[in-house]
């Protein structure tokens, strides 16, 4: 079976709604999983680099603009198979935080974008590499 590498970037984002914090998920349009908005670096411009594709991302997927608070990335990587294809991927996400706009103007990718509190968000992530660089991502805003 043909190996395919790829690179994904994508964002963690947070917001403060008084005292609670809320997270942002994406339910993918195509395996109706919960997730972060993440995609491919440079599938639309190919000198993109991984800050720009994930800030795309978070505003294609998630309907919103977030800005990038630790320039340090937490990296999972995971694979799968699709189309006879194996698929060795790398995500690399940033821990954001909330700027503007409305999770109802996400695109065709996910069929909803929403904030959640993190015990909502913990039950509702689909995937093992999802709770991990959730986990890191905590960590990352207790050390802010």
């Amino acid at each position: 079976m043909k190996r395919v590498f790829e690179t994904s970037a994508g964002g963690i984002v947070f917001k403060k709604d008084g005292k609670q914090i809320l997270w942002l998920t994406t339910k993918h349009s195509g395996y109706k999983k919960w997730t972060f908005p993440k995609g491919l670096v440079g599938d639309i411009n190919k000198d993109e680099d991984k800050k720009e594709a994930a800030l795309r991302e978070v505003q294609e997927e998630g309907g919103i603009k977030a800005k990038i608070i630790d320039e340090e990335t937490v990296k999972v990587s995971y694979t799968y198979t699709l189309q006879n294809l194996f698929h060795i991927k790398t995500v690399y996400y940033y821990l954001m935080e909330y700027v503007s706009g409305d999770t109802a103007n996400h695109d065709w990718e996910v069929t909803e974008a929403k904030f959640a509190p993190e015990e909502e968000l913990e039950k509702l992530l689909s995937f093992k590499s999802d709770k991990e660089a959730f986990a890191k991502i905590k960590e990352k805003l207790h050390e802010k």
